[in-house]
C-alpha cells in the first residue's frame, strides 16, 4: 500500500522505515530542507538501534523523502500525521502543527483516504482534524483515525515491529479495514517468518493482538498508558525513599512486588525520575484534558511532584557524600534521558547537571551518544569527556545519571585510580553495593544503604541531609 508519513522526527522516521520494512511504499514528508537533504544522503539524524539498517535497506526504493505534501497525499491511501505536539505554557498540547497539516491535506484529497493520528494527541483531536479538513474544501471522501505509537526511544524499531499490541481507533469499518491491511504482516505473523526480519526482542508476543476501538478511545489509551507508567515510576521512587529511611533494600522490595503477575516487574526501577519527550509532556496534557472535562485528576499532580522531588533528593545525596558542593569537581556519566538514545529533552541528567552548576560545581560529563545534543543545551558550561574514565579523572566523586550498558561494565580498578576520591553516587542502581565496597568505593545508590570499604554504613557518618522545601 502507498503510505504518506507527515513528519520525520522520532516517531515519523521510525514509522516510515518500519512501514517500508513491512512491504509498503512510503513517502516521508517534511518541510525541513536540511533534514531532508541529510536523509536523502543516507544520514541518520537520531541514535536508534536498527534504524540505520532499515534506512539503508529501503531508501530510494520503498522509502522516499519529500517536501511535497500535496503530491504525497494525492498518491497515498493512508496519511499518518506524526508532527510535534509540544506543551504550551499552560501544559496543554500545542496542536498548531497538526492543524496546519490537516489544512494542507484537505486540498490534496482526490479519492477515499484515511488520515491517521500517529502523534500523541488529546481526546477529540480526531474530531477537530475532520472539521479542519471539511472547512478547507475537501474534494474526496476520507476518514480520520487514531493509531497511537507505543515506542520507547532506543528500542523504537523493535517496539514498532514487535509491539505488545496494535491499537486502531476507527469510527467506520471501511477505515478499520485499511488499517488492518497495513498491519497485516504483523497481525498475521508473516513478517516474523522472513529471514531478513529485524531480530526478535525478549518477551515479544507473536503475533501481536490488533485492538479496534473508537478514535476517542484510542486517543485516551495513549495518554492513559503513559500516565500509568509514569505513576509506576514515581510510586517505586517514593517506596525507595522509605527504604532509605528504614534501612530496607528497594531492589528486594521490587522483586517481591514485581513477581506478582498483577503488577509485573517492568518500570519498577528506582532512580532519578522519568524524563524524555513523552512522559512529562503527556502527563501535563492529560491533566489539562481532565480539567476540561471537569475532573480534578490529583493523582497526576502527585506523580509529577514525586518526580521533581526525586531530583532534589539526589542533590541532597550528593551533598551528604561531599558535605559542600561549591568548588567540587564531579565526573558525570550520562546525559541522555535514558540509555540507548541521544535524546536530552527533559533529561533528568541535564536538569541535575544544571542544578549542580548553580551550586558551583565543575563538571566533566560523558555519554556514548548525546554529546552533540547536550552541547546545544549546556553550551560550554560542562566539559564533554572522551570516555567514562576521562570524565572521572581527578573528580571528587562520580555520578551515574543514565543507565547505558557501557556504564554497567566499567573497570572498577581503573576507575578508582582515575578518581581523586573513590566516591560513586549512582542514580540508576547499576552496581551491587557490596561489590563496590569490596572494590574500594564509598557507594551511594537509590533506595539502598550506602556502603564503604571500611564496612561502615556511610550514611551513618555523613552530615545530615537538609530537609526539602519542595512542594
Amino acid at each position: 500500500m502507498q503510505i504518506a508519513v507527515i513528519g520525520s522526527g522520532y516517531v515519523g522516521l521510525v514509522a516510515g522505515a518500519c512501514f517500508a520494512d513491512l512491504g509498503h511504499d512510503v513517502i516521508v514528508v517534511d518541510n525541513d530542507q536540511k533534514k531532508l537533504a541529510a536523509l536523502n544522503r543516507g544520514e541518520v539524524p537520531i541514535h536508534e538501534n536498527f534504524l540505520p539498517e532499515l534506512l539503508q535497506r529501503h531508501r530510494g526504493n520503498k522509502l522516499r523523502f519529500s517536501d511535497d505534501l500535496k503530491a504525497a497525499v494525492g498518491a497515498s491511501a493512508a496519511i499518518f500525521v506524526a508532527v510535534g505536539t509540544p506543551p504550551t505554557e499552560q501544559g496543554e498540547a500545542d496542536l498548531s502543527y497538526v492543524e496546519s497539516v490537516a489544512r494542507g491535506i484537505a486540498g490534496a484529497i482526490n479519492a477515499y483516504k484515511i488520515v491517521v493520528e500517529k502523534s500523541t494527541v488529546p481526546v477529540y483531536t480526531s474530531d477537530w482534524v475532520r472539521k479542519i479538513i471539511l472547512r478547507n474544501g475537501v474534494a474526496g471522501e476520507f476518514d480520520v483515525a487514531s493509531n497511537p505509537e507505543f515506542l520507547r526511544e532506543g528500542t523504537a524499531v523493535t517496539d514498532f515491529l514487535y509491539p505488545d499490541r496494535i491499537v486502531v481507533g476507527a469510527d467506520t469499518e471501511r477505515c478499520a479495514s485499511v488499517l488492518r491491511e497495513i498491519y497485516a504482516p504483523l497481525s498475521d505473523g508473516s513478517y516474523y517468518k522472513r529471514p531478513d526480519a529485524i531480530p526478535q526482542p525478549d518477551r515479544a508476543q507473536i503475533p501481536p493482538p490488533l485492538i479496534v476501538t473508537s478514535a476517542k478511545s484510542a486517543e485516551l489509551i495513549k495518554h492513559a498508558s503513559n500516565a500509568y507508567l509514569a505513576m509506576k515510576i514515581s510510586f517505586i521512587n517514593a517506596v525507595a525513599s522509605i527504604c532509605e529511611s528504614v534501612g530496607a533494600n528497594v531492589q528486594q522490595v521490587c522483586q517481591g512486588i514485581g513477581t506478582d503477575t498483577r503488577i509485573g516487574p517492568r518500570f519498577l526501577n528506582p532512580g532519578i525520575g522519568y524524563g524524555g519527550s513523552c512522559f512529562p509532556k503527556d502527563l501535563m496534557a492529560f491533566r489539562s484534558v481532565a480539567r476540561e472535562c471537569g475532573y480534578d485528576f490529583r493523582l497526576l499532580e502527585e506523580v509529577m511532584r514525586i518526580n521533581e522531588e526525586q531530583r532534589a533528593r539526589f542533590i541532597r545525596k550528593v551533598r551528604s557524600a561531599l558535605w559542600t558542593l561549591r568548588g567540587k569537581k564531579l565526573g558525570v556519566l550520562g546525559l541522555a534521558f535514558k540509555g540507548g538514545t541521544d535524546d536530552v529533552r527533559e533529561s533528568p541528567a541535564i536538569l541535575l547537571i544544571q542544578s549542580l552548576l548553580q551550586e558551583g560545581c565543575e563538571i566533566s560529563a560523558y555519554d556514548p551518544a548525546a554529546h552533540e545534543r547536550a552541547r546545544e543545551v549546556l553550551g560550554s558550561s560542562v566539559r564533554l569527556a572522551e570516555s567514562a574514565y576521562d570524565a572521572a579523572r581527578g573528580a571528587d566523586a562520580l555520578l551515574i545519571l543514565t543507565e547505558w550498558e557501557e556504564f554497567a561494565a566499567l573497570d572498577f580498578e581503573r576507575m578508582r585510580v582515575e578518581l581523586k576520591y573513590p566516591i560513586v553516587i549512582d542514580g540508576r542502581n547499576l552496581y551491587d553495593p557490596a561489590v563496590m565496597a569490596a572494590s574500594g568505593f564509598t557507594y551511594y545508590s537509590v533506595g539502598r544503604a550506602a556502603s564503604s570499604p571500611e564496612g561502615v554504613d556511610a550514611a551513618a557518618v555523613a552530615p545530615p541531609a537538609r530537609k526539602s522545601t519542595a512542594q
